[in-house]
């Protein structure tokens, strides 16, 4: 394999009208947040709603990432990063291009949410400031969530 470094990293939005892109997108969420998997339609309806993008480490899919417009001044920016690439900066890429959009949609505030049973996860958004505000179950669930918000 050819030695790819860290400036081969490409973040991508993603389309819906572009197959490929939602299919990766939607691949890196449901291994990532399998309680909340979800299908092609609903990441197309959700590309509408919301900023999802791909990131790429030369040709192979690395990560993905959303980020809710403000509601209330409070914006969501979650990165998420395929296990085998953990650990190598492009987390931190993803959540500093989404966190670059927030602010650009004019959030004062910003939030993450990630599945508890995501340690890396949390880890990862504590080391970059984040506080826990609430720990959650959906309404006929048993998987614990937890929402961050910037300090």
């Amino acid at each position: 394999m050819t030695d790819l470094r860290m400036t081969d990293l490409r973040i991508e939005p993603v389309d819906a009208d572009d197959e490929t892109a939602l299919r990766d997108w939607r691949h890196v969420h449901n291994l990532i947040v399998p309680p909340a998997a979800m299908s092609l339609d609903e990441v197309r309806e959700r590309s509408g709603r919301n900023r999802l993008e791909n990131a790429y480490l030369g040709d192979v899919l690395v990560g993905c990432s959303t980020v809710r417009p403000p509601e209330g001044g409070v914006a969501t920016v979650i990165a998420r990063v395929l296990p085998e690439f953990r650990r190598r900066g492009h987390g931190t890429a993803l959540y500093e291009n989404g966190l670059t959009r927030a602010r650009a949609l004019g959030a004062g505030s910003v939030e993450t949410v990630v599945l508890a049973a995501n340690a890396d996860g949390a880890r990862f958004a504590e080391a970059r400031g984040f506080v826990e505000t609430e720990r959650y179950v959906l309404d006929g669930e048993t998987d614990l969530w937890i929402t961050l918000r910037l300090a």
